[in-house]
């Protein structure tokens, strides 16, 4: 397997990168197990159990993800149970999260539900971010 390019979680990619990307969306019936990888932003709807690495994450109110997240941007409308590695993180009212949520920014809307920890980091830990720490079990 091959490693992927160290990404920094601080600053948006280009747009010249980014007109190569459109926004990837994964509807609500389909259900992935693995690891999804993008340098854009990804749409979740359905159901992702594993780990998602991308430069901007939305989680739809039908979405459902269980692993890690590895982003700049994450937007959360939906649940999640797991990790969250992103420097801004927003919880919209309907999110339901139970995890961890390592982050520099966070901005969590009223009515949004949240069982965990909220760790913030400086800004110097999401420019060096390589991969999560493996789980403790």
């Amino acid at each position: 397997m091959v490693a992927s390019p160290r990404r920094t979680l601080v600053k948006p990619p280009s747009e010249k990168d980014m007109a190569d990307l459109p926004t990837a969306h994964l509807g609500r019936k389909l259900t992935v197990k693995g690891v999804l990888d993008t340098d854009g932003e990804i749409h979740v709807h359905g159901i992702v159990f594993g780990r998602i690495n991308a430069d901007r994450l939305v989680v739809g109110k039908a979405g459902y993800v269980e692993g890690d997240i590895v982003a700049r941007d994450v937007h959360i409308e939906g649940r999640l149970s797991g990790r969250v590695f992103a420097f801004n993180v927003t919880l919209d009212a309907s999110a339901d999260v139970t995890g961890r949520v390592f982050h520099h920014t966070v901005t969590i809307a009223k009515g949004a539900r949240f069982d965990g920890r909220m760790p913030w980091r400086p800004v110097n830990y999401f420019e060096t971010f390589d991969q999560p720490p493996e789980t403790q079990p």
